[in-house]
């Protein structure tokens, strides 16, 4: 064969087999991962730790998308070991091992911080661990919001997400009473809030947000005002998350895409009904007027 026809088809191989530049490159079988986990601090900075299992061939470890820095890898007794660097930091080559590897590095400007709160557009198909800063106790994923309360952090199965927290976040308290009673209802939020006001009569709660696109959170006594709720924004119905109903308070969260007035409507409102009445009439319905039944066929 011609040696000039033999390296034009050793190129055009060679082109067919390089995956295009949006294609992650390959190199070896994908490794084993025991754990991903990845600590971000209080001012964004980002550590990621990688448990590879042993392997008895060079294994491929995609690493998480963004700028990498201190990139190391050891064995669980911190040796260093050897390994290669595929393309621009996409991931390494692992070579073989009679341990476990440990593979760290540091992502610069993962994270960026707007209007105080700190987002991440994260996307790793690994069950992936994160420790959020301590100041973080409520997170949301994907608009969903998360309370970790005393927990650390939260852990994601196959990762595609929009990670946003803030550090800190303001905390309003407004306090009520009715009659001989007082209820503190608690706001979370970045945006000011003006103009509280509890309507025993509509079975509501109004306030203003001044700033568009920011995370509302109002913690609600239930002896105040129960649930189902509704929630309006000058008066058009908007979308809302309840996610947390301890026994005592609700927690409702919503994102405003402009300011004004934000309503809270309830169907039980204090002090139309003691706390215990919605649950004594499932209680009613569900044990006693069975009961009943049975007597009057009787």
């Amino acid at each position: 064969m011609n040696s000039k026809i033999f390296g034009f088809l050793v190129i055009l191989l060679i082109i067919s087999i390089i995956p295009t530049i949006d294609a992650q490159i390959s190199f070896g079988e994908k490794a084993s991962q025991k754990s991903v986990e990845i600590v971000i601090n209080s001012v964004g900075d980002v550590h990621v730790k990688h448990v590879v299992s042993k392997t008895d061939l060079p294994k491929q470890v995609e690493l998480i998308y963004g700028t990498v820095s201190n990139l190391s890898v050891t064995n669980e007794k911190g040796e260093e070991k050897q390994f290669s660097v595929i393309g621009n930091n996409a991931g390494i080559l692992i070579f073989p091992s009679d341990n476990n590897s440990i593979v760290e590095y540091d992502l610069d400007h993962a994270i960026s911080k707007k209007d105080n709160v700190w987002t991440w557009s994260f996307r790793y198909l690994e069950t992936t661990s994160f420790i959020l800063p301590e100041e973080a106790d409520l997170i949301f994923a994907n608009e969903r919001p998360v309370y970790l309360d005393e927990k650390k952090g939260i852990t994601c199965h196959g990762c595609q997400m929009i990670l946003e927290y803030s550090i800190n976040e303001p905390k309003i308290y407004q306090n009520i009473k009715w009659e001989d009673k007082e209820f503190l209802v608690e706001i979370r939020s970045h945006s000011n809030i003006d103009e509280f006001v509890f309507d025993q009569p509509t079975k509501s709660i109004t306030f203003d947000v001044s700033e568009k696109n920011r995370f509302v959170t109002t913690i609600i006594p239930l002896e105040l005002l129960w649930g189902p709720y509704a929630v309006f924004l000058d008066d058009e119905k908007i979308y809302f998350n309840q996610y947390i109903n301890n026994g005592t308070h609700v927690w409702l969260n919503i994102r405003p895409e402009t300011t004004g007035e934000v309503t809270i409507i309830g169907t039980t409102v204090v002090p139309e009904f003691p706390i215990i009445a919605p649950l004594a009439i499932g209680f009613l319905i569900i044990v006693i007027a069975p009961l009943i039944r049975k007597v009057n066929l009787r």
